[in-house]
């Protein structure tokens, strides 16, 4: 093999490298997938949205339906209005749950969809009526140790118990 021939193929060697990366990249920040086709918009209203992020995706089973696209505050009601792009191939019932949840113990949160029961759709710009916030694992552990703190020691008689 000549010199020149062995350069080649270092450099495509490298491209595709570079390629991969890239690849990876997009994939990382969730930009690969979902988006540009034909979609619609819904919006859900939550309490605490926890550490939803913008482009974070929409779940039913497992399966990623959208894109979360925007986040705000209402001013009025001071809750969380989280603006989701879904395809137009998956419908939802008017009666439709979301949640907000986390890939495994301490993933990425992500918006999960649970399908209801009615006959009619959610149409673009519909809102999600029943929606369940972000479980903050801070107020988890806090909650724990505040019931463990005010139990009474296991063979410690009870206060207020009969001597």
């Amino acid at each position: 093999m000549g010199k020149k021939t062995i350069e080649t193929l270092v450099g495509g060697f490298v491209l595709l490298g570079m390629l991969g990366l890239v690849f990876l990249a997009l994939k990382a920040a969730n930009l690969g997938s979902v988006g540009g086709g034909d979609t619609y918009m819904v919006q859900a209203r939550f309490d605490n949205i926890g550490g939803l992020k913008v482009r974070a995706p929409v779940r039913t089973a497992g399966v990623t339906v959208g894109r979360v696209t925007r986040i705000a505050l209402d001013s009025k009601s001071f809750q969380g209005v989280v603006s989701m792009e879904i395809e137009r191939g998956y419908q939802y019932p008017k009666d439709s749950a979301a949640k907000i949840l986390t890939s495994g113990l301490l993933g990425d949160q992500y918006v999960g969809l649970d399908p209801g029961g009615d006959d009619k759709n959610l149409a673009a710009g519909d809102t999600v009526p029943q929606t369940q916030s972000a479980v903050v694992l801070e107020n988890l552990i806090g909650q724990f140790l505040s019931s463990k703190a005010d139990a009474p020691a296991a063979g410690a008689p009870a206060s207020g118990a009969a001597k």
